[in-house]
């Protein structure tokens, strides 16, 4: 039998669950359209945004999508770029016409916006205009930087046109190879390690705008 101090004593706590990010939340808002019937036209509007201030690339949905039907997965790929390509000519707008009363929404609240990097990205595009489009839509650089400031330095529609589609899609239809042959294990495999992700994107980032300056020179 327990004494009755023993039966008295507190029992201890669970420890407090960690508050996810804001990115994190965001990352699981997007995914959990992939449960939804609305999950194809989410992907084309979440591809459509992410062109010019959205977070979150469609890579994430196109890759949930796709893993519940892999045989599917290049029609999710063409809904990703098509939205994608439309997007890029919404940040355009935004940075031809809108720039000077919306930059300082950008450079406060959207992720990859800095005055540096701007102004960086307005170097690569007096070199080689599509070099530097087609660069950002496949590597993980922000393409949205890239989209908003080809408004601002007004550079060339067909310029932005062509070298989205191609790094776009490129990006795009390779993340459906890969669904089609491998399906849901590399979605178990991003979730599980989406912190580890978001550092080696940092570490990408900052590599390719060298690797950009680097061809470009």
């Amino acid at each position: 039998m327990k004494e009755p101090l023993e039966i008295l004593k507190p029992v201890p706590l669970p420890p407090p669950t960690p508050k996810k990010g804001i990115v994190r939340r965001l990352y699981d808002w997007v995914l959990s359209w992939a449960e939804t019937q609305y999950g194809t036209p989410a992907l084309f509007i979440l591809a459509f945004l992410e062109s010019s201030f959205f977070p979150i690339p469609p890579d994430v949905l196109q890759i949930a999508l796709s893993a519940g039907k892999p045989k599917r997965a290049f029609w999710y790929a063409t809904v990703s770029t098509i939205g994608s390509v439309l997007g890029a000519f919404l940040g355009f707008l935004i940075g031809y016409a809108f720039w000077t009363v919306s930059q300082d929404f950008f450079f406060n609240y959207v992720p990859g916006f800095t005055e540096a990097v701007f102004e960086q990205v307005g170097e690569l595009y007096q070199n080689n205009a599509f070099v530097a489009v087609f660069m950002a839509a496949f590597t993980p650089i922000p393409y949205k930087v890239f989209t908003v400031a080809a408004g601002v330095f007004e550079i060339s529609l067909w310029a932005l046109l062509f070298g989205s589609i191609i790094g776009r899609g490129g990006r795009f239809y390779l993340v459906a190879a890969i669904m089609y042959y491998f399906g849901p294990a590399v979605t178990t495999w991003i979730d599980r390690y989406f912190n580890l992700l978001t550092i080696v994107f940092t570490i990408l980032l900052v590599g390719g705008f060298i690797t950009i300056k680097f061809l470009m020179t």
